[in-house]
């Protein structure tokens, strides 16, 4: 039995760098949004607002990160999961934080969860689009 193990955390310089990357992502889209990064357990690393993003979309962009991390799945693949098992459709979509829509995606690393990202501001998939950006951050400084 091991008493420890290893986990990956993502540094405060990889955080900032990838809050800049999908605000980049935004600035193409056209679109002003929040995003947020979160360590493995959910908990909030790093977070920007764009001037003029929607200010119900900071706890949204928030929540998504949470999400991801939490489960380790990106938030687009909760309503596809869950669409057609009323208990779940109905009852799990009151769980504190789940969000069941895109912007919302986990960062594994060599099949190990890292954190999450989650953007809100735009689209489902324009958020999708700028989580995409930060998420590229970490794959090209592995």
């Amino acid at each position: 039995m091991k008493a420890f193990y290893k986990k990956l955390s993502i540094s405060e310089k990889i955080v900032t760098k990838m809050m800049e990357a999908a605000c980049r992502k935004a600035e193409e889209l056209g679109i002003k949004i929040n995003v947020a990064i979160t360590d493995d357990g959910g908990n909030l690393k790093g977070f920007m607002r764009m001037d003029d993003a929607p200010l119900l979309s900071v706890e949204i962009s928030q929540n998504k990160a949470y999400t991801a991390a939490a489960f380790g799945i990106a938030t687009s693949e909760w309503y596809p999961m869950i669409k057609d098992e009323p208990e779940l459709l109905y009852g799990i979509v009151h769980t504190d934080r789940l969000t069941i829509f895109g912007g919302g995606i986990p960062i594994v690393i060599d099949g190990q969860l890292a954190g999450g990202i989650g953007v809100s501001g735009g689209t489902a998939e324009q958020d999708a689009l700028c989580a995409e950006s930060a998420l590229n951050v970490v794959k090209q400084n592995l």
